[in-house]
């Protein structure tokens, strides 16, 4: 845990940049709840500090027998039929974890020095959760835009509380990426349009989580077989060599999501949906939005060159099994699918 005071005033004209682009793609409450960002005593009037923690989420399982956990990924993300979700929404809803241990955390600060006002926050409280990190030295931005640290990499989750209690704060953390830009060179999507500057409408986690309607045509290809989030530019990184695993048992990987198949997956009803992801990041988008990307990945795998005839035949069975068993928009995406 670091502290850091609530001055932003530095990275406001980023963020304002970026909403002028209009980078944030169709994420609006980024634009709404700017001025929120740009004060935190508007969310706590009271406050006067920010606590900052960060939590490893990467499941002790990737570490198992030695293994090198990065290959392993990159593997199935170059198998095209593997169903490749992103490592922190394999296991329990960070949200809710993070949330209660930060809120735990906050009530034994205030049995030992008197009552508080506080408020806790894990990504869905309008902060500048990064800036905060790296003024209180937790962490540095990345050229990807994502929290890094040395001794942690990138596969961790930030959290926050703001408090009315005026601790002497930490000192920042310096960039440590140097002339590195292999999270630049390797975005599927040429997403990161620069050091720093992440432009999210080309973002496959931003088209497969945020996004909610149709796919633009030209970037499905490049999803690939991606059907929620996508790791590429943490793999690359080579601070992620220092990651560690995670002794929080919520974010161990539940229902096999590590080992899915696509032709497994886009069989699933909605009932398999709520069942296996009730509880989990993913559960927030919806069985349709969720289908939508599964029907892309399997018409990338219709596409793909190593995809044999037999299995192309069970490919399009299973489009066609849940053609107009959703809703359209994934019908819609059925149909590019099959045009092949």
């Amino acid at each position: 845990m670091r502290v850091t005071d609530l001055d932003v005033t530095a990275a406001m004209p980023y963020l304002s940049e970026w909403l002028n682009k209009g980078h944030h793609g169709d994420m609006n409450y980024m634009s709404e709840h700017a001025h929120l960002r740009a004060d935190p005593q508007k969310i706590l009037p009271q406050a006067l500090r920010v606590l900052t923690l960060r939590m490893n989420y990467l499941p002790e399982s990737r570490f198992a027998e030695g293994l090198d956990w990065r290959q392993e990924e990159w593997y199935r993300i170059h198998d095209p039929a593997s169903a490749v979700v992103s490592v922190y929404a394999r296991g329990r809803d960070y949200h809710k974890v993070l949330r209660s241990r930060l809120q735990t955390l906050a009530k034994m600060i205030e049995s030992r020095i008197a009552e508080l006002h506080f408020r806790v926050a894990v990504d869905s409280v309008p902060l500048l959760e990064v800036e905060f990190a790296k003024k209180s030295g937790i962490a540095w931005r990345g050229k990807h835009t994502i929290a890094l640290h040395r001794e942690a990499g990138s596969m961790f989750f930030l959290g926050e509380i703001l408090i009315d209690v005026p601790f002497v704060v930490d000192p920042p953390i310096s960039d440590h990426c140097g002339e590195c830009q292999a999270c630049i060179d390797i975005c599927p999507t040429q997403a990161i349009t620069g050091p720093y500057q992440l432009d999210a409408r080309r973002c496959i986690s931003y088209l497969t989580i945020e996004h909610k309607g149709s796919i633009p045509v030209e970037m499905r290809p490049l999803i690939g077989n991606r059907i929620y989030g996508c790791d590429d530019c943490q793999l690359i990184c080579p601070w992620n060599k220092f990651a560690s695993p995670s002794q929080v048992g919520d974010f161990s990987e539940r229902n096999q999501l590590g080992q899915t198949r696509l032709v497994e997956v886009f069989a699933w009803t909605s009932d398999d949906f709520v069942q296996k992801m009730k509880g989990s990041a993913i559960y927030r988008i919806g069985y349709g939005q969720f289908m939508r990307n599964v029907a892309i990945s399997l018409g990338n795998l219709l596409r793909h060159p190593s995809t044999v005839s037999n299995d192309k035949v069970q490919i399009r069975s299973i489009l066609h099994q849940q053609y107009q068993r959703i809703d359209t928009l994934v019908d819609e995406h059925i149909d590019w699918a099959l045009e092949v």
